[in-house]
């Protein structure tokens, strides 16, 4: 089975990349998704972030407002 890949438009550079990078912040925020270990490798492989977007969504879910 081959790995899916991003629509153009969400790959870094797309015009939507920023839809992907809001929504992994609110991923890292909610704890149903498991360990903070299991969402750095599924956002890092699955979902294609680079290590620099990867860390600004966590600086961002930490510095979050919102509570679960």
């Amino acid at each position: 089975m081959s790995k899916k890949e991003l629509k153009p438009e969400y790959q870094p550079g797309g015009s939507k990349r920023q839809h992907i990078l809001d929504k992994a912040v609110k991923f890292l925020l909610d704890p149903k998704f498991g360990t903070q270990n299991s969402k750095h490798m599924f956002l890092i492989e699955e979902v294609g972030l680079s290590s620099s977007e990867y860390f600004e969504a966590l600086d961002r879910a930490t510095n979050s407002t919102e509570a679960w």
